[in-house]
Order: structure tokens, then C-alpha cells, then sequence
């Protein structure tokens, strides 16, 4: 049975692949060490849990996809962009979220049949962790088959 190693780690290397994304971690994130600046953007897979099918597994999976915002020191002259780059953050860890999902919906790993069921709901989050921080919580179900045997 490789059914967890395999998505685990087909969906670190379509995380790896993407231009704004520098490190890929698992797990628990309380182990992971925020406030070094070198391995951001960061996006972060933890398995929530696995229902377990008759031909197949369902996996609940969710990706945080975050960068660190900068902060300028000029003056605020645009109250609607502010004087950080926390859009530009949104916006393309955002995207790295939107690539994945969309190899999962009807790219490589769905046609590999790594394939989502239902929908995806991403939650923007701000100053969440302890250095400025922003980015996307994505959680999603994806099935597979169940390779177990009986015998």
C-alpha cells in the first residue's frame, strides 16, 4: 500500500515546480521554523485525515501557501494598496494554490488518477504567525485508488 506516499509526495513535487514556491514542508507546523527568511515562500502540506473505500482512499489535505510581507518604509500614499506588498503576496501564492489544484482537476496527476472530488476552499490569512505572514489555506479532498488487497 503506497497510497499516502504517493500523494504525498506527487503533490510536494507539483509544489516544487511552481516559481513562488522555495520550500515545501509537511507535517505539523509548529515544527517548522518561521522566522527564517531563506525559506520563503513556503508552502506547508499536512493530511488531515483518510477515509478509506472499498476501491479507493479519500484523503483530506490541506496546503498553506505563504510569503513574508515586506514593508516599506515610505510614507502610505495609496491607503488602498497600503505601503507593504501583502496583494502581491496574496495574489501569487494564490496562484501557486490555483496550479495545483488545477493539475488535480484535469492536469498530469489527474489523468495519474490523483483526482479531486468536490470543491476547494481557500482562506486568505494575515499576520497569522509570529513574522509578518501572508498567504492561502487550501483544503481539499483528492481520491485514490486503494491498491490494498484482500488476499
Amino acid at each position: 500500500m503506497k497510497g499516502f506516499y504517493n500523494i504525498t509526495d506527487k503533490i510536494k513535487d507539483a509544489l516544487n515546480a511552481e516559481p513562488f514556491v522555495n520550500t515545501v514542508t509537511y507535517g505539523s507546523l509548529d515544527d517548522v521554523v518561521l522566522n527564517k527568511q531563506t525559506i520563503f515562500p513556503l508552502s506547508h502540506l499536512i493530511v488531515n485525515n483518510c477515509t478509506v473505500g472499498t476501491n479507493t482512499l479519500t484523503f483530506d489535505i490541506s496546503i498553506l501557501a505563504m510569503d513574508v510581507v515586506d514593508e516599506s518604509k515610505e510614507e502610505v500614499t495609496d491607503d488602498f494598496v497600503g505601503n507593504d506588498n501583502e496583494q502581491d503576496v496574496l495574489n501569487t501564492q494564490l496562484a501557486v494554490l490555483n496550479r495545483v489544484i488545477a493539475i488535480l482537476q484535469r492536469g498530469d496527476l489527474y489523468t495519474e488518477l490523483y483526482q479531486l472530488e468536490g470543491g476547494v476552499s481557500c482562506e486568505p490569512f494575515v499576520d497569522r504567525f509570529e513574522n509578518k505572514l501572508a498567504g492561502w489555506a487550501a483544503t481539499f479532498d483528492v481520491l485514490v485508488q486503494n491498491d490494498m488487497t484482500v488476499c
